[in-house]
């Protein structure tokens, strides 16, 4: 059985969550103002993989929100 996240594990998620978003930024922004074709396909693969990279940590924090505590641990 899986235990909930700690804290440091949730904050570590969302730093890595906001870290891919700022990679997908900058691989589109590539992607639209690369003037070789080799350029603009490496950079939207990229994209890709960095979405797939936020989707995972999305999920897993999905996942785990069923078993976060509702009440306040003392």
């Amino acid at each position: 059985m899986m235990q909930p996240m700690t804290a440091k594990e949730l904050e570590y998620i969302a730093d890595s969550m906001s870290n891919e978003d700022l990679l997908i930024k900058q691989c589109t922004a590539l992607a639209a103002t690369a003037t070789t074709p080799a350029l603009k396909n490496l950079a939207r693969q990229f994209v890709q993989t960095h979405q797939q990279h936020y989707d995972s940590l999305m999920h897993a924090l999905q996942h785990h929100q069923q078993m976060a505590p509702t009440q306040p641990q003392q």
